[in-house]
């Protein structure tokens, strides 16, 4: 179905060759490869101003008023046209990293991208992050895409300090209910985050998280980004710093997520923690019914709370990959020094996170960097709050 027309008034402006020329290179850059798929970000500027917003490590976090750096048009073929996006393969976000794609003025370019994409015939999961208000007119236009697997994901965090959440955590709660009651063709995840210690972990928080999961197809549960500039917002508005460092990963200490775990806990041995994940593409893989495509399955403790079926689903799909065929792939991407593919990960040097993760989506298989692994049971995230015997290298 078209836009709808209540939908369709709003034109953004787009911004001009030098007003482009003036933010960082990163953010003029509309394409980024991420851990949950390529990120379509041809839209920046945000009002709703969360203290914990990664447009704080693009310096634009003062930018309210979203522009547009290129036409949707454009947006849609500088996507289908980068060399590392395939058809019917590559997962795709959209706008995850500088506005919120659901707010009045940005969601008709949202919806005319993805109306382009299904025009196409592509069938690519697509991910788009809100915390706004989603109306059931929303929801029919996300359900008539009748090609690509949509995943609606609703960030959550019940923070109730405005300086940190100026949004009423209400607003998102009220949209995944909306989102679940009419949902069709797409899915959608409870993205219950950033889940900080002293400030929304308290019992009460974590009994409702456990009951908006209900109204949700998944539920995936992550810490804080605590970067320098983050830290710095943090300082010059009289904040309490959450944590003694900043870190490269997310922060979940290890007392949060078993205290977490506890709480989601059932009494089904064949699904022990319900519909409850640690990463994002697997409960996006859970909600539509395939295998993870990051193929964390080879990481058993990162699956351990997964539900029987699901385990099952991403053990039968997976295939160690090739090994001449990574190193081509590899060494084409800039890989230097030894490449190794062990039962849990191809192993490279050489490699930022975003050819990695182009590597990882490729095979369906982790792909870490030798000089930054991945430690046993962190999954990933910062060494902050956990024990020492619990930071060894992986066996």
């Amino acid at each position: 179905m078209p836009v709808p027309a209540a939908l369709s008034r709003c034109v953004l402006p787009i911004l001009g060759p030098q007003e482009i020329s003036s933010l960082q290179p990163q953010l003029a850059d509309v394409i980024e490869y991420r851990k949950s798929g390529i990120s379509l970000n041809w839209i920046i500027g945000c009002p709703l101003d969360c203290g914990y917003c990664v447009r704080h490590l693009f310096d634009n976090f003062g930018m309210k008023a979203p522009k547009r750096l290129m036409s949707d048009e454009d947006a849609v073929q500088r996507l289908t046209g980068h060399p590392w996006f395939r058809p019917h393969q590559t997962p795709i976000q959209l706008l995850n990293r500088a506005t919120d794609p659901m707010l009045p003025q940005v969601k008709p370019h949202v919806f005319n991208v993805l109306q382009q994409l299904d025009d196409r015939g592509l069938t690519n999961h697509v991910l788009i992050i809100t915390r706004w208000r989603v109306t059931p007119e929303d929801c029919a236009a996300l359900n008539s895409f009748t090609h690509l697997r949509l995943t609606v994901l609703v960030t959550h965090s019940n923070i109730q300090d405005v300086r940190i959440e100026p949004v009423d955590s209400t607003i998102a709660a009220t949209s995944l209910r909306t989102l679940y009651q009419h949902a069709q063709r797409y899915r959608t995840i409870l993205y219950w985050r950033p889940i900080v210690p002293g400030l929304n972990d308290t019992e009460a928080h974590l009994q409702q998280a456990h009951h908006l999961s209900r109204h949700a197809h998944a539920t995936v549960f992550t810490g804080l980004f605590y970067k320098n500039e983050i830290a710095a917002y943090y300082k010059a508005h009289g904040l309490a710093a959450p944590y003694r460092d900043t870190a490269r990963r997310k922060i979940m200490p290890e007392v949060a997520e078993d205290r977490i775990l506890q709480h989601f806990g059932t009494t089904d041995p064949t699904a022990p923690y319900g519909t409850l994940f640690r990463k994002t593409s697997c409960g996006v893989a859970f909600a539509h019914g395939e295998a993870d495509y990051n193929g964390h399955i080879g990481v058993p403790e990162l699956c351990d709370i997964c539900p029987d079926t699901q385990v099952a689903l991403c053990r039968s799909a997976r295939t160690t990959p090739d090994a001449a065929e990574v190193e081509t792939r590899a060494r084409a991407l800039g890989a230097t020094g030894p490449i190794d593919i062990t039962e849990r990960a191809i192993i490279v040097e050489g490699l930022d996170e975003r050819p990695r993760n182009y590597l990882q989506q490729l095979f369906a298989y982790q792909c870490n960097d030798r000089a930054k692994p991945h430690l046993y049971r962190q999954h990933g995230r910062a060494p902050l709050g956990w024990p020492a015997q619990n930071g060894t290298p992986a066996p």
